[in-house]
């Protein structure tokens, strides 16, 4: 923690007070995230609600309500879960050893689950196919299960749940392992300090290279944990005091599509308290074209849908689009003052 706080001082020291603090206020997030996983049991495991707005990790989404759980290849459990609003819903199994090298190697999702009239769903995972029932294979090297519900509109929509269980009752385990313990705080003191190098290597090009958005290619077919159906566009603002940047492009079908706004710390903006992501149901759409406003304040006469910026001169933008028809088109950015916006299409 020390190595860590000492290296994000020394990176923030050309950057706002309002910065520098808010980059050590995301790396405690992130230990707080580290923290609710850091004791696993995969033989009586839990689905642990992941990346809250306290423990906000690397592009969190708070249009997704997400659950993870740490499970054995080898294993055999039940999942029963409510869909509440939910748009959509994906169970996924993910092999590897974590980070970039994670792969999802098995899934399913609403296009094959059947809820009952209350949204409640339930799958087997692991051992043989039942005769009955959804059920998931735990490949070879599978370690962990995320479910994600997808939510149109989070602040009004009825959030549902889920959870785990084995299908055996298993044996009661020792009250502690020692060097289980001590690999466990290992790999949450390395997580912890390589953080600062992360976020700067993650950022670098979205700094670099402002006020345009590219594809993200990286995070294609469920890799470092993503949903695999999921075509992401990705860049980055740089505006002065009373500048905005206006993103406007054309939808292609999809499932589903949001955009969320990040700080340089890939935390998410303050969802709770401002407008900083919308999602095909909340944005305002006209001949199928999207119009987004990326400022610190609102602008006057207009029909574009506002992002706020929280007053942040840098920050990233991210745009999912799941399962679209097509790959999405690239949108046009324009930065401009922010008086000089209209309504106009």
């Amino acid at each position: 923690m020390r190595a860590a706080g000492e290296q994000v001082v020394a990176d923030t020291a050309d950057l706002s007070r309002a910065e520098q603090a808010d980059g050590l206020r995301a790396l405690l997030r992130s230990v707080a995230n580290h923290l609710s996983r850091s004791e696993v049991d995969r033989d009586r495991p839990d689905l642990v609600p992941f990346n809250d707005w306290r423990q906000k990790f690397l592009m969190d989404n708070p249009d997704f309500r997400y659950w993870v759980a740490d499970i054995h290849a080898g294993g055999q459990y039940r999942i029963r879960g409510n869909r509440g609003d939910a748009a959509y819903v994906s169970i996924t199994v993910y092999a590897g050893a974590g980070g970039t090298e994670a792969q999802a190697t098995a899934r399913i999702d609403s296009e094959s689950l059947t809820f009952d009239e209350s949204g409640t769903y339930e799958i087997a995972l692991g051992g043989d196919r039942p005769a009955t029932g959804y059920w998931l294979d735990l490949p070879a090297g599978a370690t962990v299960v995320w479910v994600r519900h997808f939510h149109n509109d989070v602040h009004r929509d009825t959030i549902g749940w889920c959870g785990i269980e084995p299908v055996a009752e298993p044996p009661v385990p020792a009250p502690i392992d020692p060097d289980r313990f001590s690999r466990q705080l290992t790999r949450l003191a390395t997580a912890t300090s390589y953080l600062p190098q992360i976020w700067a290597a993650a950022t670098a090009a979205d700094l670099a290279q402002p006020n345009q958005v590219r594809r993200w290619e990286e995070m294609r077919g469920g890799a470092v944990y993503t949903e695999p159906g999921i075509h992401y566009l990705r860049g980055g603002w740089q505006l002065a005091p009373g500048e905005a940047l206006l993103i406007e492009g054309e939808l292609v079908d999809c499932r589903y599509w949001n955009i969320l706004a990040y700080s340089r710390f890939l935390n998410s903006l303050d969802h709770r308290h401002r407008r900083v992501s919308y999602t095909g149901a909340t944005a305002t759409i006209a001949d199928n074209r999207y119009r987004f406003v990326l400022a610190a304040e609102r602008a006057g006469e207009t029909d574009a849908d506002w992002i706020d910026t929280e007053g942040r001169p840098e920050g990233i933008i991210v745009m999912r689009f799941l399962q679209p028809e097509h790959p999405p088109q690239l949108p046009t950015v324009t930065r401009m003052a922010l008086r000089d916006i209209t309504g106009a299409r």
